[in-house]
């Protein structure tokens, strides 16, 4: 195993997966910042739920590439909480995923960020690690 730049991995727009109680797994995507991760959630979503429930979750970041044998994952555990959402750092988020030009977004993610999030219910899970786990497990590809 070699060590990576785990800042610069978990700045790229892959997805995570999070794990709560029951157990139920789903993929998001996130905000690392802060030493956190920031995923945006809301009443319309059984994750809000679960985690109010039980704050108790794992997330894992991974790569996998079988033509190169790039293999590298970020597996973060704690406890989850429930934060009011902000426009900036939603901003911040969708724009790494969907690109700058609000105008080419989908109408779905623009409304996270013009419209009431008191109204909506839009909050934050901030996940801050109680333990933080990155492995490269990268492999030499037969050519």
């Amino acid at each position: 195993m070699t060590a990576f730049d785990v800042d610069a991995f978990l700045q790229r727009p892959l997805t995570a997966r999070i794990a709560t109680n029951g157990p139920t797994v789903r993929p998001v995507w996130f905000l690392w910042e802060d030493g956190a991760f920031w995923i945006l959630t809301g009443p319309w979503a059984r994750l809000l739920h679960r985690v109010r429930d039980d704050p108790a979750v794992a997330l894992v970041v991974d790569e996998c590439d079988p033509a190169t044998g790039l293999v590298r994952q970020v597996i973060a555990r704690g406890r989850a909480d429930v934060v009011p959402f902000d426009v900036p750092r939603g901003r911040r988020k969708l724009v790494r995923y969907l690109g700058a030009d609000e105008s080419r977004w989908d109408p779905r993610f623009v409304h996270y960020l013009h419209d009431d999030p008191a109204e909506r219910g839009t909050v934050w899970l901030r996940l801050e690690p109680a333990s933080l786990r990155a492995q490269d497990l990268s492999y030499a590809v037969a050519r």
